[in-house]
């Protein structure tokens, strides 16, 4: 399938900045807002494509370091690319890398040119630049790309925030320049600036003029508090184009999600709900349980009465906890298929009521219902 990348304002909510959308890639639609699984490697870990579409999965996220690393994009590209390689026929979104580098801390070193780093696998050394990271997605098949970015620690000295933001606009110049527009791929600019108002703003005035498909919001979900995720949203997503997609990356609980959505994001992207699952932590409709606890040891109930997903309409509280105490593979498998069915039927929901002109009576509902959580609940929300 093969159209050109737009993006659709379908409905501004009257109540808040929740926008309902239509993005449109070479592979397939996707409605928002959205929450892209994150498979890292080619693959949502303890996820199959045929699962992942019986949850509801409209788009998956990839990483371009990872996989420039293992197996190679070259490989994947004489293998006919993504999509084929992994049996996914649905759009895919690529990291940049430049999270995963920056969090190599002392295993990579910054110049203009781009990072030098030592593979996590091997120790090995390889560089990626603005160039090298766009070639390495295109070469992947993604459908969205990323321009390469630094990811800022929290805290830093606004000294090293503004060069890293000034670095990373000039790197954008470049990524603009290095993408091959006519293999149909989308690209996104990515808005940084730390947790400074000022340069927030400065640099979507950079990206602005160099002219992008979307506009992610990035540096965030770094250790900030919530409180200042948030501002940061406030501070940036109105300065967007109204007429493209926002995304906000790396973000986050179901809480930063409907804080997102209010604010005016359109996609989402976190492990959270994979890698909560493998440690056994469940989300629910009223708030997270731990699998794990005694309470659950002879619970005949599903992880959550309210869910109608495959693993709440099959097995118990007590058979999940049994397969986690006992290592079981399918511990993994049923845990993450029940986060993975939470999170994008919240965000149906959420797309729902915003058609309806109902966002702001659907999130103080959500909210409604944590705060009316039993003891034993609000106790594993913790």
């Amino acid at each position: 399938m093969s159209r050109e990348f737009s993006f659709d304002l379908l409905k501004q909510d009257d109540q808040s900045q929740a926008r309902r959308g239509r993005v449109h890639t070479r592979q397939g639609t996707i409605e928002t807002p959205v929450f892209m699984p994150v498979g890292t490697q080619g693959t949502v870990k303890a996820m199959l494509p045929e699962s992942l579409k019986e949850v509801q999965a409209q788009i998956i996220l990839a990483n371009t370091y990872h996989l420039f690393l293992r197996p190679g994009h070259h490989l994947v590209q004489r293998l006919g690319g993504l999509h084929r390689f992994m049996n996914w026929d649905r759009p895919i979104l690529t990291d940049s890398g430049g999270f995963q580098v920056f969090s190599l801390g002392d295993l990579r070193k910054i110049s203009e040119e781009g990072v030098r780093f030592q593979s996590h696998l091997d120790g090995s050394s390889h560089t990626l630049t603005p160039e090298s990271s766009i070639e390495v997605q295109q070469a992947l098949g993604a459908d969205i790309i990323m321009a390469f970015d630094e990811c800022i620690p929290y805290p830093s000295s606004r000294e090293y925030v503004l060069d890293s933001t000034r670095r990373s606009s000039r790197w954008a110049r470049r990524c603009k320049q290095a993408h091959r527009a006519e293999d149909g791929s989308a690209l996104f600019g990515i808005v940084q600036g730390g947790m400074h108002s000022d340069l927030r703003a400065a640099s979507v005035e950079d990206l602005l003029e160099i002219g992008f498909h979307g506009y992610a919001v990035g540096g965030l979900s770094v250790g900030e508090e919530a409180s200042l995720m948030y501002d940061v949203m406030d501070w940036t997503l109105p300065l967007l184009p109204a007429d493209k997609p926002r995304y906000v990356m790396g973000v986050g609980t179901p809480e930063n999600l409907i804080e997102g959505v209010s604010r005016g994001v359109d996609m989402f992207d976190c492990v959270m709900p994979t890698r909560n699952a493998r440690n056994g932590v469940l989300f629910t409709t009223f708030g997270k349980i731990s699998i794990k606890q005694a309470r659950y040891l002879e619970d005949p109930l599903p992880i959550d009465p309210a869910c109608g997903c495959y693993v709440c309409r099959n097995y118990s509280r007590a058979y999940l906890r049994h397969l986690y105490q006992s290592g079981e593979i399918l511990a993994s498998v049923l845990n993450t298929h029940h986060n993975l069915h939470y999170y994008l039927h919240l965000m149906e929901e959420v797309r729902q009521a915003i058609e309806a002109g109902r966002f702001l009576a659907f999130k103080n509902d959500f909210y409604r219902r944590r705060q009316a959580a039993t003891p034993a609940a609000a106790e594993d929300a913790l």
